[in-house]
């Protein structure tokens, strides 16, 4: 009941037809930097409602999306290895080089799917003779979690559990964007990451580009486009709050102190946009023989991704789905030839499936 009116149709077509009315004087592009608001924009058809000369595209808001080949090959070669794999679903059928999960498990290789990363631990608890590697992505949203679960595995004495770290961070990855050649007019905000982190977090981005954090639900995101058209109408490089029944200056500053007490900030390899300074979290010292590459180091070729696959310059906005040669063609759902179109939370995906 409570989230009724959050997808009211009333103030649904008030907001689309304030929207409509906006008018530029040149051509506008902003971007969502969230698998959700990826979705859920084309699930509810909600660009239908923007102005002639505005476009939207999706940043690198997808984990699975951004996390790169070399991250799959080495997944893949821990299951020809003898792990037992563990992962989010999405993770499966990403191609690697040669491999992916799907195929590793077909093959006979042992890869079990979880909802959360504690399973992956309660996996371990029941199955010591196993090896378990459980695959460590996500952004901000997903670290506090898997933080947790590593201290659990050293509270519960386990020895046959180990991560492989992938976990990035959201703001470095948006200075990358603007300094790239990329021309974005202003940012739709993340709102599950920054209930994390909290809007104190994104201020490096006011006085210079209009940016607004919303929520996910279909009002959320138009009153939070509403927003962002004003800021960027009236030239205001500011961040401001669209989602105040979750998001916090501060954040989640448990989460927060959970996350950091394990993980620290590192560099790392984004698809698409390559390596980025203080985008990832490794593992501290204290906590690194839970780091599946120090107790276990293997030698993997030097990824190479298909030629004709476009992800790289979607997740920068470079380019939009349908703009992709493979996209429909050779790469869709049923048989995927980059990650944007596996992921549920991929902008390739979302077009096919929407649109």
């Amino acid at each position: 009941m409570y989230l009724e009116r959050f997808r009211d149709s009333e103030i649904l077509s008030g907001l689309a037809e304030k929207i409509k009315k906006y008018r530029f004087d040149r051509a506008i592009n902003f971007m969502e930097v969230c698998g959700t608001h990826t979705v859920q924009i084309h699930r509810y058809g909600l660009k239908d409602v923007l102005p002639p000369n505005v476009r939207h595209i999706s940043g690198p808001g997808c984990p699975v999306c951004v996390t790169p080949q070399r991250y799959i090959d080495l997944a893949c070669a821990y299951a020809d290895e003898g792990f037992l794999i563990v992962t989010f679903g999405d993770m499966l059928r990403v191609p690697g080089t040669r491999s992916s999960l799907e195929k590793k498990k077909a093959e006979g290789g042992k890869v079990e799917v979880v909802y959360s990363s504690r399973d992956a631990v309660l996996l371990a608890e029941k199955n010591r003779d196993e090896k378990i590697l459980f695959l460590a992505i996500g952004f901000e949203t997903t670290a506090p979690g898997i933080a947790a679960t590593i201290r659990e595995a050293r509270e519960r004495n386990l020895k046959n559990f180990w991560v492989l770290p992938g976990n990035k961070l959201v703001p470095p990855a948006l200075e990358a964007l603007l300094t790239s050649d990329v021309k974005i007019d202003g940012f739709l905000l993340p709102g599950h990451v920054i209930t994390i982190i909290g809007r104190k977090a994104y201020l490096f981005l006011e006085g210079r580009i209009p940016s607004v954090i919303a929520g996910f639900e279909p009002v959320d995101i138009l009153y939070g486009i509403d927003i962002l058209f004003s800021l960027i109408k009236d030239g205001r490089c500011e961040v401001l709050n669209a989602y105040g029944r979750a998001v916090r200056e501060e954040g989640n500053e448990p989460a927060q102190e959970i996350m950091y007490s394990v993980f620290e900030v590192c560099d790392s390899e984004w698809r698409g946009l390559g390596k980025i300074e203080h985008s990832g979290l490794s593992l501290k010292d204290e906590w690194k023989d839970f780091d599946v590459t120090e107790r276990f180091p293997v030698d993997i070729p030097e990824p190479v991704e298909h030629p004709g696959c476009r992800c790289g310059d979607v997740l920068q906005g470079k380019l939009t789905p349908p703009e992709c040669p493979l996209f429909g063609k050779a790469c869709t759902p049923e048989n995927p030839v980059g990650p944007c179109m596996v992921s549920t939370e991929g902008s390739c995906s979302a077009y096919y499936k929407y649109g």
